[in-house]
């Protein structure tokens, strides 16, 4: 008797529970929560959020080397958000949130353009010109 095995990975099930833990300490930081997992779980969205937009950008790398400058990535833009926010004396919890949030958007929608546009460049290529 055989046993037939499935390989199933577990990558996206551990990805929706870091992406879970992750909204929750934004949400957390947000309310302005008193709970001792909100600044672990903001720590965590703060390196995630741009981190994943700069992954998506990244497409062209290995998974090791897009992992790594998406992370140093990270690291760099949360400084950048951070450098500016004290250089005005804006500087808060929410304020920094919301920052990190709203580029990161802005960086996946451009990637999404971006592919959208090329796409569309490749399509056009691969359609054949009419002989009228």
């Amino acid at each position: 008797m055989q046993t037939i095995h499935t390989k199933t990975s577990s990558l996206p099930l551990l990805a929706g529970a870091v992406t879970a833990v992750a909204l929750t300490g934004a949400l957390l930081a947000l309310a302005d929560s008193a709970s001792p997992l909100r600044g672990p779980c903001s720590l965590l969205f703060l390196l995630a959020a741009p981190a994943t937009a700069l992954a998506a950008a990244l497409r062209g790398l290995d998974p090791f080397g897009r992992a790594l400058c998406a992370l140093a990535g990270s690291v760099v833009v949360n400084m950048l958000i951070a450098q500016g926010m004290l250089a005005v004396h804006r500087w808060s919890v929410r304020g920094g949130v919301v920052a990190v949030t709203v580029l990161s958007l802005l960086l996946l929608l451009l990637v999404v353009v971006r592919e959208r546009i090329s796409g569309k460049r490749t399509q056009q290529r691969a359609t054949p010109a009419k002989v009228v």
